[in-house]
Parts: structure tokens; sequence; C-alpha cells
């Protein structure tokens, strides 16, 4: 017996619908056949929900339009894992209803979307499919945002790169020989190549906000519990994650934000913003403290990026932050590398394989094994993370934000961080990119990058903002300032869909 689509079976009873109003009309009561619309144009996300709501579009339309432009980049920057195009028109043809109904995206590779495969960048979870949705998936869902697909990330996200084994490296839309960052790779490269107007991204040491500064879009971290990350219960001992997403537009990202937020009386709802009013003091930041090199572009970009502070009236006050940057990382990486344990664990238990370079990428099992080594260290790490958010609040007794690189280095090359490389080289080059990031996940404040600047040899470099817990709308507010003082959306890669 035959068996319809939903899609085929919309379209028929569409068609069914239209013979029968032509067979009660008389012939000559017939209109003319509309004039063939246009395909739609690219616009930010809050555009596109505004012209479905009002008619001028339809989410089908951009849907298709969306798939057009994936189709005529991906082959470039290889940032799609799995394609649910015909998913997408279905849901597209269906009821939607909330603030993006219609808007296409894609979701990074580390969440559940009912229907749709979950592989967190690794070989040995081929096979799996989500059964239901993430709690973070739910609320997009619920705003009607339509998934085209599954973006690429490292395996579990443990990398600054995205260069997983199981999926090929990445490239960065504005130079396809290097990378995009990571581990919201795939998601910063489809919104910078203008496939989509924004991505779902997730950070737990930096993930949106390094792929938003090397791919030249805007990236916020939400604050801790801001948003919601996974189910209750399964919270580890200190959450470092957050989800959220990448976006060409301020405004976009907040519409996001605020159609994304837990409503559990933790904070205050988001509310509307506006461009900042009121001047702010804002500590200039550019070295790493870990004593790691800053490249002279990202210093030059950074210092750019204060003076157009300056010049917008806020004091910019030169400052040291005052924390062991050694030790933090140290404690950090050791928590990470007992993630990436666990996740070795459950990798071998869904494949039904022994932990190993099978099913497991080289980095990750690095991580696992000085995790394993290190194991007895691991609690007063924890207890020494779970200390760090006080001292990093002290920071802002007389500051508002902090201002500072957001990586080492514009964008490095293809294979400089790739997962297979000799480990404790990769471990040297990982720390010395991504030294900055990692504060700001163990104290759960809001921290944003912004595209400000470009190198001389044209790769984007984010200007990175943090402020305290709680502190997304200074932030969202300041970056909407920003942007009207230095916009960035009409600068596009080379390869782009637009």
């Amino acid at each position: 017996m035959l068996k319809l689509s939903r899609r085929a079976m919309l379209a028929g009873s569409a068609a069914a619908v239209a013979l029968a109003a032509c067979s009660r009309a008389p012939k000559e009561e017939v209109a003319d056949a509309p004039a063939a619309r246009t395909v739609p144009t690219y616009a930010d996300g809050t555009a596109m929900a505004a012209g479905i709501a009002a008619g001028e579009t339809t989410a089908l339309e951009q849907v298709e339009a969306a798939v057009a432009r994936a189709n005529a980049v991906e082959p470039r920057i290889n940032a799609i894992v799995t394609e649910t195009f015909e998913v997408a028109r279905s849901d597209a043809a269906g009821l939607l209803s909330g603030a993006f109904a219609g808007v296409p995206s894609f979701i990074k590779d580390l969440i559940d979307w009912r229907g749709a495969p979950t592989l967190a960048g690794s070989r040995g979870l081929a096979g799996h499919i989500a059964t239901e949705d993430n709690p973070f998936a739910r609320k997009w869902r619920g705003a009607g945002i339509v998934s085209l697909g599954k973006s690429a990330t490292p395996e579990a996200g443990l990398i600054s790169s995205t260069e997983p084994l199981s999926n090929g490296p990445t490239r960065n839309p504005w130079d396809v020989s290097r990378f995009p960052g990571g581990s919201s790779g795939g998601a910063a490269a489809l919104v910078a190549a203008r496939v989509v107007p924004f991505a779902h991204a997730s950070d737990g040491g930096g993930s949106i906000r390094i792929p938003a500064s090397t791919c030249g879009v805007f990236g916020l971290k939400p604050s801790r519990d801001r948003l919601p990350y996974s189910e209750l219960g399964n919270a580890p001992p200190l959450q470092i994650s957050v989800n959220h997403a990448v976006t060409i537009s301020v405004r976009d990202s907040i519409a996001l934000f605020r159609a994304a937020e837990a409503n559990d009386g933790a904070y205050p709802p988001l509310g509307e913003t506006a461009p900042l009013k009121r001047r702010l003091r804002i500590g200039f930041a550019p070295e790493p403290t870990t004593g790691t090199p800053l490249h002279p572009d990202t210093r030059a970009a950074t210092e750019a990026a204060a003076q157009l502070c300056r010049d917008l009236g806020h004091t910019v006050i030169d400052f040291t932050m005052p924390i062991d940057g050694v030790k933090l990382t140290d404690a950090f990486l050791l928590y990470w590398a007992a993630g990436a344990g666990q996740f070795a664990q459950q990798v071998a238990a869904f494949s039904g394989k022994p932990i190993g370079p099978e099913i497991v990428e080289p980095w990750t099992l690095g991580l696992g094994g000085m995790a394993a080594r290190r194991i007895g260290d691991l609690p007063a790490a924890i207890g020494y993370l779970l200390a760090f958010e006080s001292v990093y609040h002290a920071m802002f007794g007389s500051l508002d934000v902090i201002l500072s690189p957001v990586t080492g280095s514009p964008a490095v090359p293809i294979g400089d961080q790739a997962p297979d490389a000799d480990y404790d080289t990769l471990m040297e080059r990982v720390l010395g990119f991504a030294s900055y990031t990692a504060p700001m996940n163990v104290a759960g404040a809001a921290s944003m990058s912004v595209p400000l600047a470009w190198s001389p040899s044209g790769l984007p470099i984010g200007a990175m903002f943090s402020g305290r817990k709680g502190d997304d709308a200074l932030l969202f507010e300041l970056a909407l300032e920003l942007e009207a003082a230095r916009p960035w959306a009409d600068r596009k890669p080379p390869v782009s869909a637009t």
C-alpha cells in the first residue's frame, strides 16, 4: 500500500481544494493566475518572522531559500552534519506560531532535536536518534523555529576547533584554509556565510564566543541558568555550559534570548532593551592571565575596540585581572577532562565497544587519561572552581564591564588543532588560543563577542565584553550601541550565499 508523507498529503489536499473551487466557478470568472513570487531576500530572523506574519512571504518560501543557500556554500565550508530538509519543508507547510514562526535555522549537534540524529561529533554515536527535544530545543520549537538540520561540532564540544574525524574539518567562510573556531564552529560558519540568520550554539568554555569572533558574527554567552540547558536532576557539580545562539544582528540575539528564558524566578525577565544610554566604567584587560602570547593583530583589534568605547564616552581603565590564570586553567582543565572521560564511557555503552580510538578521538582519549591519572585531585579542583565565582565578581567593585580579547590570535589554519595531532602539542596550542573565555563559564557570568575588527589579511577578530552574572541586559544594550556605531551586517565573507 502506498504511504504518503505528511508533505505529500498536504500538497494533495491543497490540490483537491483548488480543483473543487475551479469546478464550481464559471470559466469566465476564473481570475488570472497570480504572478510568481520572487525568491525571498536574505534578512535577519526578526525581519524574516515579520515578513511571514504579514503574509509578504511564507515559512516554506523562507525554508526553500535557506536550503538553496546551504547547497550553494556547504561544499566549501562543510558545516552541516545532518540535513533534515524534507522534515523542514513539512514543518514549514504546517501551522507554526511563536516569535520566530517559520524562520529556518540549525541546531548544534550536541543537543537533541526530536527525530534527528545526535552524534556529538563522534563516530561512536552513529545511529543515535533523538526521541524527544532537549529542554532548550523545546523552547526553540515553541518559538516556531524550523530546523534545517544539525551543525558541526568537535567531538563532545571538547576543543576550540571544529575538525571532527567523523565529519572532517569545517572551514571558515572568510578563509577556507582556516578553521571557524569551536565548538560551535558549524553554527558560526553557517551564519557568517548567510545561510541562516542565526543558529543554535552552546558555550562551556568559550564555544559561543570563540567561533563568533573567528567568523565575524555576534555571540553572547548567557548567565548560568538564565536559559535552559539540560533536564533537572542531571546537573553536574558546577554547571559551566549554557545554550544560546550566534547571530548576525544583536536584535535577533535579544529576541531569541527572550523566547528561551527559563522563567523560573531565578532572574527577572529580560524585558525591553535599547541602545545603552548611561556611560560605563570599562576595565581594559588585554593581557592573558596565563602568560601566553597575544597575536599583534588581536592586540590591535582589542585596542581599537577600547578606543571606540572611549569615543562613545565610556571611561576605559587599564586593568589587570587579579586572578591566578595558571591555577584556574589547571583546575578547569581537570574538570573538563573528567567530562571527556564520562563522554567516552557513554559512547562505549552506546556502541557496545570498548573505549579506544575506534570510537573516540585521540584528543578525547588523552583528556580522559589525564582525568584518570589525577582523579584524586578532582575534589579540590571542583572546590576551587566553585569558590572562583566570588573572586570573579569582586573584580567589578568599581567596574561595570571588562573588555578583553576573545582568543590569543585570529583563526588558525586547518590542522593546527586537529583532534588526532600530538596530544602535548595540541594541548599547548589550545591553551594558547583559548586562554580568555573560561573564567566567565566558571563564574556563571554574562559575556559576549562583538565583531568590531578585521585583521589586515581580512580575518574577523571579536572583542569580548564581560559582566557579572545577571548582566545579560547590560551587555545587550552595550552591543546595540556598538552595532549602531560600527555596523557589521553588510560585511560579508568571500564564501557567502548572498
